[in-house]
């Protein structure tokens, strides 16, 4: 049994603290109180609405806004996830498909009942300290003849029959990320937009898989640097998600993998570039830049999946290009891989 701090029960209590009916309100005190209700489980839905709803504001009692532990007590009370905003605690979003978000009938009060009937980015309701959103995916059935719309994607491995475990499945469903909701922060240090496919610019909406996993490993990578003397301000995401159809044209002898992480929104090529020059920052202080540099984000890799082994995954360090400089591939595949 959860037990909410005085914050989160004025807001409980006061039920307009989330700008959602007073039903909606019972429904999150069950799931922090731990209390069965009968009539406040078995409420319908509000009706969904014509228009999207506008902002809420804090009420007139001038409740406090909800801190990050609050909010992870109360999403944890929702979905039985005993780290909701990670291991970093810096996520700030959760992914889940139409019909997880309908186990939850409970998360209408937090996110709106669109949130398990129209995928999309359904932003937190409550006032918070922290931005959170419940993205709810597009099914990959949606996906016919290799596109959604007119957003090319392609075949995943294990729709062509060349997938060589169940760890190469194809994934859940997709993001769908349009103009309007493409700077959506999913962790303190993200957005939506920096782990999209470099291709279609003109196309709108894109499509794209990402996990929560790879977003912590991140975080917690960030964390890891500047706690041993290396701090980060930016870390660039050079490649995150990439659709089949583009992993494709680099497939080759010293090029992409066919069954690449990258297209299941668990791998990501990064470097440090607190200048925003574009390329990797001198991190050994040598005065150059070079693989070097990257083995010091590798050192960092190593002990992030020392001390959270459920993060474990692949490490690669690349060398410079013409097209690119040096940088290292970090994923969370679930078993250790290095290169």
């Amino acid at each position: 049994m959860l037990n909410p701090s005085p914050s989160v029960r004025r807001c409980l209590r006061a039920g307009a603290r989330f700008a959602v009916p007073a039903t909606a309100a019972a429904l999150l005190a069950v799931a922090v109180s731990g209390a069965p209700d009968a009539s406040a489980a078995a409420a319908p839905l509000p009706p969904r609405p014509d228009t999207v709803a506008p902002e809420p504001t804090p009420d007139d009692g001038g409740a406090e806004a909800l801190d990050g532990a609050e909010l992870a007590r109360l999403l944890a009370g929702l979905t039985g996830d005993s780290t909701p905003l990670g291991y970093s605690g810096l996520l700030r979003a959760r992914f889940v498909s139409g019909a997880a978000a309908r186990r939850w009938p409970a998360l209408a009060t937090l996110f709106g009942p669109e949130a398990a009937t129209r995928p999309g980015v359904h932003p937190l309701r409550a006032a918070s300290d922290e931005p959170f959103s419940l993205v709810t995916l597009v099914p990959f059935e949606a996906k016919e003849r290799g596109r959604i719309g007119r957003y090319r994607m392609g075949s995943w491995p294990f729709e062509r029959g060349t997938a060589s475990s169940l760890a190469y499945a194809n994934p859940a469903g997709f993001i769908r990320v349009t103009r309007e909701n493409q700077d959506t922060r999913v962790s303190e240090h993200f957005r939506l937009r920096e782990f999209l496919t470099h291709d279609q610019r003109a196309v709108w909406p894109k499509y794209l898989v990402l996990r929560e996993p790879l977003l912590d490993k991140l975080e917690l990578l960030i964390q890891e640097l500047t706690a041993s003397g290396t701090p980060v301000r930016h870390l660039t995401v050079m490649s995150g998600f990439r659709t089949p159809q583009y992993n494709d044209r680099g497939v080759g002898a010293g090029g992409r993998a066919q069954n690449s992480r990258h297209q299941y929104g668990d791998a990501a090529d990064v470097f440090v570039d607190n200048d925003l020059d574009g390329r990797l920052d001198d991190l050994n202080h040598d005065g150059r830049v070079d693989t070097r540099d990257v083995r010091v984000m590798l050192a960092a890799v190593e002990r992030v999946e020392r001390r959270y082994p459920d993060l474990v995954g692949g490490a690669g360090v690349y060398r410079a290009t013409s097209a690119h400089g040096p940088f290292v591939h970090v994923d969370v595949r679930g078993t250790r891989a290095r290169w």
